[in-house]
């Protein structure tokens, strides 16, 4: 754990607030859900709370089928990271940060096809380069209760693939699958 400097006072309703600058690096927007944990020596630890994160087992599950279905790297990511991958570079992705670009998809809750080769693909991670060897993608929202709580994308192995309809029905498929377990 790693300590901010920062101290704040509790108000008389229990409350605390979260410095600006903690929220902007955690990114945690106003109505984000956290988690609340405790441990033996009294430390109240708070952690943004991943939804989709709970069926990260399930999720890794679902990232392989849909990876030998399509024969595509299959990604599956919550509002901040990517929590399940397969047919791809477990390193590349993994636990990565998305980008700014991605996240501003799942807020408009936007399916996105690059259906050319021609470098307009969207970065995914945000250490991603602007050398794109994935220029192939689909990215469908992962909808739970009226929200996005994450994205399902499938990303070409070969600079010349091409997504069709089979691929974003496939993509749609999985997120609205994934989307009803948390309903559930």
């Amino acid at each position: 754990m790693k300590a901010t400097g920062v101290v704040r006072r509790i108000d008389d309703l229990g409350r605390v607030v979260i410095p600006k600058e903690i929220r902007r690096t955690l990114r945690i927007k106003e109505g984000d859900p956290l988690e609340i944990f405790t441990d033996r020596e009294g430390q109240v630890i708070l952690k943004k709370y991943s939804p989709i994160g709970e069926l990260s087992e399930f999720a890794v599950g679902y990232a392989e089928t849909l990876s030998k279905t399509t024969g595509h790297i299959a990604c599956i990511t919550d509002k901040d990271s990517i929590i399940a991958v397969s047919g791809g570079s477990k390193k590349e992705f993994l636990e990565k940060d998305i980008s700014e670009e991605l996240e501003q998809l799942m807020d408009d809750k936007e399916v996105y096809t690059s259906n050319d080769n021609s470098g307009i693909a969207i970065p995914i991670t945000k250490d991603d380069t602007q050398e794109r060897k994935h220029n192939s993608q689909v990215v469908y929202p992962i909808i739970s209760n009226g929200d996005t709580i994450g994205t399902v994308i499938l990303l070409s192995k070969e600079s010349t693939t091409k997504m069709n309809e089979t691929e974003k029905k496939v993509a749609q498929s999985a997120a609205t699958f994934l989307g009803s377990q948390m309903e559930i």
